[in-house]
């Protein structure tokens, strides 16, 4: 297995800014790539998907809690002042619908991949996978500085 290229890592950006703009009316900006270690602090709630199949690693999508509290407000068409089961469930889902997307583009292009349930980590966490992360900021609300980070340790 190698380690993924350009285009793989397009599908993924894609699949982010089509799910925000979609879901939530944002039309997001994509950051510097930087591969670092997969550290997460305190005010940081992380979506992992596990990926099978053609491609094997993880995706994680890490917010602040208040990136978070944003997003869950503009799916849900309210606002959210606590990540409760329901805002949490919010974001799980929106991870999944990029998941979902990515998954679709990538069989189009004939590899197959399949992914686990999202599973969801709060906190001072830190992951260690079979590649290397891959992490790329996504602003998502013009200004430059609201974010989420696309979190890609994936293999081909």
């Amino acid at each position: 297995m190698a380690a993924m290229n350009a285009e793989h890592v397009n599908v993924f950006l894609m699949a982010t800014s089509k799910i925000l703009q979609d879901m939530c009316g944002y039309s997001p900006k994509i950051g510097k790539p930087a591969v670092k270690k997969c550290e997460f602090s305190d005010d940081t709630i992380v979506i992992m998907i596990g990926v099978t199949g053609e491609m094997k690693g993880q995706v994680m999508l890490s917010f602040e809690h208040s990136a978070a509290l944003d997003i869950a407000g503009k799916m849900m068409m309210m606002k959210v002042d606590k990540l409760d089961e329901f805002s949490t469930s919010a974001i799980c889902e929106l991870v999944n619908m990029i998941m979902g997307n990515a998954s679709t583009v990538f069989s189009v292009e004939g590899i197959g991949i399949d992914i686990t349930p999202p599973t969801i980590c709060e906190g001072n966490v830190s992951f260690q996978g079979a590649a290397a992360n891959l992490a790329i900021p996504v602003f998502y609300d013009g200004s430059g500085e609201k974010k989420i980070e696309l979190n890609l340790a994936m293999k081909v």
